[in-house]
């Protein structure tokens, strides 16, 4: 089977499963085998669905429908090899399963790795509790991004400060997930001047995937808060550094600096293509390269 070469932009036509890369860096998850990470990247999938079938319980949980069957045939193993995995998950308190007879399918409760209680873990090969434990990442050498952000023009309302934050030990795990994640330390090893900087990108993310408001105002638009958590969740470090020269960068006046940086956060994932694309462009105009 001889596949062809990505070229350009190619890869964005296609639709990706999304696995957090917890599963993989955390040791409370090392065990856990492949297969079963797979298969909660695939229960993740499915939980963005459940909010189009309506699919919440009377406290407000999302909860899926995915058949022993539709497990098999996604994933090509026989019904043993299917169950396995799901007692896996199970017992990592990933997943909660609950009977509801009259055969009937499974309601299934796909846990928030991030969040999971401070109880042992259930397995008997891994006895970790549930907090994230926090490991320092190896720093990553990339390129400094030095750009202006476009449409700069703020509100001077603050997003966070009308609505109920969640609970501080809830605000601590988010704030390991992006420590590890965004590779915090690592950041502020490079970019030793831009410390306190980090430090206040790392607060408004944490405000923003905390507050309990039903909207987050993004740039002069009200946003869906889950529309923009979900945004924010897919951040890595390079995108961190990428705002940092934004803001070193920006010669326009900010009113409100808070809205500056969260829109800058909002839209690095896109915005950092672009800019990308287009220095090879201009190099490759200039003869650079």
């Amino acid at each position: 089977m001889d596949f062809g070469y990505f070229h350009e932009e190619e890869s964005e036509q296609f639709a990706f499963y999304r696995i957090p890369q917890v599963l993989f860096k955390d040791e409370k998850f090392a065990k856990l085998s492949t297969d079963a990470k797979v298969l909660y990247g695939l229960f993740l999938n499915r939980v963005s669905l459940s909010k189009k079938n309506h699919w919440i319980d009377d406290e407000g949980r999302v909860y899926v429908y995915y058949t022993l069957v539709s497990i098999q045939e996604d994933l090509h193993c026989a019904s043993q090899k299917a169950l396995k995995l799901l007692k896996e998950l199970e017992s990592y308190g990933l997943i909660e399963r609950v009977k509801q007879g009259l055969c009937k399918p499974d309601r299934i409760y796909v846990k928030n790795f991030i969040l999971l209680q401070e109880s042992p873990v259930r397995s008997g090969e891994n006895h970790h509790t549930g907090v994230v434990k926090i490991t320092s990442p190896e720093c990553r050498e990339s390129p400094p991004n030095n750009t202006e952000l476009n449409n700069t023009e703020c509100s001077n309302t603050n997003p966070f400060l009308s609505g109920e934050r969640m609970g501080t030990e809830e605000r601590e795990q988010y704030r390991n997930y992006f420590l590890e994640t965004l590779e915090i330390e690592c950041i502020k090893e490079r970019h030793p001047y831009s410390a306190d900087q980090v430090d206040e990108i790392l607060e408004i993310l944490l405000d923003t995937v905390c507050s309990k408001r039903k909207q987050i105002r993004i740039a002069g638009d009200d946003k869906p808060v889950q529309v923009v958590k979900s945004q924010l969740m897919k951040l890595d470090y390079s995108h961190i550094e990428f705002v940092l020269g934004c803001l070193k960068e920006n010669t326009t006046h900010i009113k409100n600096m808070k809205q500056y940086i969260l829109a800058a956060l909002y839209n690095a994932p896109i915005t950092i293509n672009n800019y990308y694309s287009s220095l090879v462009q201009h190099d490759m105009a200039t003869g650079k390269i």
